[in-house]
């Protein structure tokens, strides 16, 4: 048996607003409604999320061509399998700007299989090779802890949670790209980065999708994630859904409505060559600029993971699914 699920969310529709004036001499708006939607959607567990995330790190860096990469992946599979998921994995080679033959692995997992309007919900999975933003040691490998483990906990806990409740209504599937994070630090070839998804946005054969969303870096203390440019500009409809619904929720101290500028990440090639309308919820330090200072340094790790942050995404992310 399904476990019931556990929250309720009302959306009011208003057909008209009247405006009257009070005793004070103030307008006074009363609100007119006509009609309104339940949304009713699961608990989002952040611990769940949290050990996840732990899981991943506890690994060792989740570098292409290692054994704890492969170990790893393995481990989202189980995992995937282990909640009833339908998995497959999309096995291939690249190569890396610098010369580096890799062998990776894209996992999509797929709830409700059959049907025919589907919602893509998507991360990576692998760490960057080296700390090239480090103060200290530019070499060193990281946990990688926001960016890659983070996005790979809320989503396997959304699939433990679709699992154990009652499936949406629509189709649902979860995708881990491999090989994003081996990129030239600091270049204008874009294409060096991203390799999981563009080899699968050029490869995924008849799938197709009503639209996407990307997590990444989705777990740092008091993060922020504002509208991405690319998604703005690609997805425009799809990021003010998401915003909107976390609003609703209660999490619009996360989702903010800045513009910072266009990032090329995993959903560009999900938009440009898959033509899957898909959003990025990605971190953006407003005071700091760009992605923190934590960002592809040593200090990504777990003592940056915030559950608070973890939820907020996660409970956003099965609220807009349920939603459909």
């Amino acid at each position: 048996m399904k476990r019931i699920l556990k929250y309720t969310a009302v959306l009011f529709i208003a057909s008209s607003i009247i405006t009257s004036c009070s005793d004070s001499g103030k307008d006074e708006k009363q609100l007119m409604v006509v009609s309104e939607k339940k949304v009713v959607f699961p608990t989002f567990n952040a611990d769940s999320a949290y050990v996840f995330v732990q899981e991943q790190v506890d690994f060792g860096p989740r570098i292409p061509n290692t054994p704890e990469h492969m170990a790893a992946g393995d481990k989202i599979i189980a995992r995937l399998e282990a909640y009833g998921a339908q998995v497959k994995v999309q096995a291939f080679e690249a190569t890396t700007y610098d010369n580096v033959n890799l062998q990776l692995r894209n996992i999509m997992a797929s709830f409700n299989p059959t049907a025919k309007k589907r919602i893509l919900l998507a991360t990576h999975w692998d760490t960057r090779p080296w700390a090239s933003k480090d103060a200290v040691d530019k070499t060193a490998q990281f946990d990688g802890a926001n960016d890659g483990a983070s996005g790979v906990g809320v989503l396997l806990e959304i699939a433990r949670t679709m699992n154990v409740n009652n499936l949406p209504n629509v189709g649902v599937d979860l995708l881990f790209f491999d090989g994003e994070d081996w990129g030239e630090e600091n270049s204008n070839n874009t294409n060096s980065w991203c390799l999981g998804s563009q080899y699968w946005a050029k490869n995924k054969g008849s799938y197709s999708a009503y639209y996407g969303i990307l997590l990444d870096m989705v777990g740092a203390k008091n993060a922020q994630f504002p509208f991405e440019g690319n998604s703005y500009k690609m997805a425009k409809k799809i990021l003010e859904k998401v915003w909107t619904s976390a609003s609703q929720i209660g999490h619009g101290r996360y989702f903010v409505t800045t513009k910072p500028g266009e990032i090329t990440d995993d959903h560009y090639h999900v938009n440009v060559t898959a033509k899957i309308p898909m959003i990025d919820i990605l971190h953006f330090d407003p005071v700091k600029g760009y992605f923190g200072d934590f960002h592809h340094s040593t200090k990504d790790n777990m003592s940056i993971i915030d559950k608070g942050t973890l939820k907020a995404v996660g409970e956003t992310v099965l609220y807009v699914v349920y939603a459909e």
